[in-house]
């Protein structure tokens, strides 16, 4: 049944719903995305790091299908899953929640990546990181679950680090879900010296640490943070800003320093990774 518009034109009850729907469709997706801005001054001449943090509309973050929870070698289990670089007496922690094709995740780990290194080899620092599957539930789609499952496997190899680097370096553009296929994250550990082995290659295809990604997204979710990445300095967020202070690679710095003031720097065996 229609109804006449004040136009003259028959319109449809049921169309001018659907296209209600399409415009409270849009408002959201505006407002999911929020673009922030986080300066990065270094010796490079990085000026700044442009982050996309996607706050709700996440659905089940492709954690349904997921199978029993098979923690990676010498990660954290729990309620707050967590692959740990690092020297694991350091006096701070850094904890990243990121999603593997997260656009800001990669800009940040792309930008704060060798400062994270070199904070994390003078013991000054250990990094936990959190992966969740935010942009699976929010565009449809495994990849964000396949990355992160392939990313364990690595820690299983003890190459979490150079393939976790190697992900970002490499993130495909976020509507292409092309970490979906595992031939793919088996074509880029190619890029880390001994980790395309048969046993990597099982457990990415076979997705071992599927039930445990789940459980990080799942711990995410609780977490009530805004999107990815959310990042903590010893449990206070510093991504975009800390206080009053942007976050830049000095920063960074000043804060770890600071922090650990009257602190002995780690010394012990740096984690697997």
């Amino acid at each position: 049944m229609s109804e006449k518009n004040p136009d003259g034109r028959n319109g449809s009850a049921r169309e001018r719903l659907k296209e209600q729907r399409e415009r409270e469709k849009a408002r959201e997706k505006r407002r999911r995305v929020l673009i922030v801005s986080a300066a990065v001054v270094g010796v490079l001449g990085l000026a700044a790091v442009v982050g996309v943090i996607a706050a709700g509309g996440d659905k089940d973050g492709g954690s349904d299908k997921a199978g029993p929870v098979v923690a990676p070698s010498g990660a954290i289990d729990g309620e707050k899953p967590a692959i740990v670089t690092g020297r694991p007496d350091a006096p701070s922690t850094l904890a990243i929640w990121e999603d593997f094709r997260c656009p800001a995740c990669a800009a940040f780990e792309n930008a704060f990546r060798d400062t994270i290194h070199e904070l994390e080899a003078s013991g000054a620092l250990k990094t936990e990181y959190h992966l969740a599957t935010l942009i699976d539930g929010n565009m449809g789609g495994s990849g964000s679950l396949r990355a992160a499952n392939a990313a364990a496997c690595a820690q299983d190899a003890g190459k979490f680090t150079p393939y976790h680097d190697t992900l970002y370096i490499n993130q495909p553009p976020e509507p292409d879900d092309a970490f979906a296929k595992n031939a793919k994250l088996i074509e880029l550990a190619a890029k880390v010296p001994g980790l395309d082995t048969p046993a990597f290659r099982s457990c990415v295809e076979e997705g071992t640490h599927d039930g445990w990604v789940a459980a990080s997204h799942e711990a995410f979710k609780k977490g009530s943070f805004r999107g990815t990445p959310s990042v903590l300095l010893n449990g206070e967020a510093i991504f975009p800003t800390k206080g009053n202070e942007q976050i830049s690679k000095e920063n960074l710095k000043k804060w770890v320093a600071e922090a650990n003031k009257g602190k002995k720097p780690g010394t012990a065996s740096p984690s697997a990774g």
